[in-house]
């Protein structure tokens, strides 16, 4: 067995699957993949191949959600569920550090309190989830003001991609150039090929070799730690019918694309239109429930709160905030954005316009989670295209009360 290399192709079977899950738990990481539970694909913890949604298929349309399962061999033959990855890199809530009264009160001691968890080895992340923890990396470890424990559990966490070939109906990560392939930002890549699956027959593998002529991954090392990861495990070169297999299972899902969004321009023209009356138009929707932002991959916002108990210990505790939250644009003497409307146009106007002049590139990956767990069913493409089809249409007054953008 030839040593792994960056950018090699090879081949793993389910056994191999199983090796891999093995290996990373032998190396300390705390393996976590999707798994079906409670009528959904979420993040849980994975020993072994069999904890994967092994014959499970998702269907999505605009506020609608199911999942069923066919009892085949398929581990990856659904798109995305409710929850990303973000949560396991940038919790929901924390504790930051505590601050206690030293005795005879003479002074306080801080603490920072630890991150218990032991690195993470994500198996089974999709290359838009991919390519939201890597705008989160731009925004919480390499800017200006990196979040150190955001920063920390990245640079130890292993990522295993799984490549896309079963899109959903919101899906429109082709748009956004984020999928349904993987290019590069992973440890390891794998794309599932199954026995019936197209350009797999006769694929030239030596009998008795991994997954020869059956239910197989085609694997990619993305870094050096990926490649000695893959070193551990029974692995061979993929055949050329393979790498064929690969291509044909993505082109598959790019012509089964559910969504698409016009990205041509798209910055600016959201920002010339600031005063469309479409914006009023989705606030007789919305409810500004903030489902969009707690579902989205890269939504980062967040707020602190110090709280003290009787005994004077104080806790500094960091939650998630949503700009769907009144006060999150509250300054002296209310909130900025009071009207749903201006809260919604916040909302896009910074995921896909104004995120480009902060961060480089947009704010949204096409998982099309907004759509799909929005409780009325709002799609960010539709409004997008509609503000298109009208641009620079105006209302006769502001619909986005309360001012701000």
């Amino acid at each position: 067995m030839a040593p792994a290399r960056v950018g090699d192709a090879s081949v793993i079977d389910v056994a191999g699957l199983d090796e891999l899950i093995a290996v990373l738990s032998g190396r300390g990481y705390r393996t976590l993949g999707p798994v079906p539970r409670d009528g959904a694909i979420v993040r849980g913890a994975v020993s072994a191949a069999a904890d994967l949604p092994a014959g499970w298929h998702d269907e999505h349309a605009p506020g609608s959600y199911r999942l069923h399962c066919d009892g085949g061999e398929e581990l990856f033959g659904w798109a995305v569920g409710p929850q990303s990855w973000k949560p396991e890199l940038f919790p929901p809530a924390e504790t930051l550090w505590t601050a206690r009264p030293e005795a005879g009160g003479d002074g306080v001691t801080v603490e920072e309190v630890a991150d218990p968890a032991p690195p993470l080895a994500i198996v089974g992340a999709r290359p838009c989830e991919l390519a939201g923890i890597t705008v989160l990396d731009r925004v919480l470890a390499e800017g200006a003001y990196a979040d150190p424990r955001y920063a920390a559990r990245r640079a130890a966490a292993f990522l295993v991609v799984a490549e896309c070939g079963t899109p959903s109906a919101t899906c429109f990560c082709t748009s956004m150039g984020t999928g349904p392939g993987a290019p590069d930002g992973f440890d390891l890549a794998i794309t599932e090929l199954r026995p019936s699956g197209a350009g797999l027959g006769g694929d030239g593998a030596p009998a008795g070799t991994p997954g020869a002529g059956g239910h197989r991954f085609v694997v990619r090392a993305g870094s050096k730690l990926g490649a000695s990861v893959l070193d551990e495990i029974a692995h061979r070169p993929a055949t050329a019918e393979e790498i064929h297999g690969r291509d044909a299972v993505l082109e598959g899902a790019r012509s089964r694309m559910g969504r698409s969004l016009d990205t041509d321009g798209l910055p600016a023209l959201l920002a010339r239109n600031l005063e469309h009356p479409r914006w009023a138009e989705v606030a007789e929707r919305c409810l500004a429930c903030g489902n969009c932002t707690m579902v989205c991959p890269t939504c980062f916002c967040s707020d602190v709160d110090d709280v003290t108990d009787l005994a004077g210990t104080t806790e500094r505790r960091r939650h998630w905030a949503s700009c769907f939250d009144l006060q999150h644009s509250y300054l002296h003497g209310g909130p900025v954005r009071s009207s749903t409307s201006s809260r919604y146009r916040q909302w896009a106007t910074h995921k896909l316009s104004t995120w480009h002049d902060q961060f480089g590139t947009s704010g949204c990956v096409g998982c099309g989670r907004c759509i799909a767990w929005c409780p009325v069913g709002i799609d960010i493409t539709e409004e997008a295209a509609a503000i298109r089809a009208s641009d620079g249409q105006t209302a006769h007054s502001s619909p986005a009360g309360g001012g701000g953008t």
